[in-house]
């Protein structure tokens, strides 16, 4: 069974290293103050970076075929309607 650790007002001012090493290790901490849960401390998640659009598969959905024979250039006037 998982068994949440508890630090208390007075372990945060004092004893913060070994709590933050808690949280490093993935541990939710309660603090306590007058042993009542005032307040919980969560270890933070690791965001992954957002990756980088596929521009060429965009153009190939958005174009089709014609991706691979014309350019950029030639596109843009094409919607533009000069040919």
């Amino acid at each position: 069974m998982y068994h949440m650790k508890k630090a208390s007002v007075r372990d945060l001012r004092y004893h913060f290293a070994v709590i933050e090493e808690h949280l490093r290790s993935g541990e939710e901490i309660q603090i306590t103050k007058r042993r009542r849960v005032i307040a919980r401390l969560l270890p933070e998640r690791p965001i992954a970076p957002p990756s980088p659009p596929d521009f060429p598969k965009m153009l190939q959905k958005i174009y089709g075929d014609k991706v691979n024979r014309v350019s950029g250039a030639e596109l843009v006037a094409e919607q533009r309607g000069r040919h």
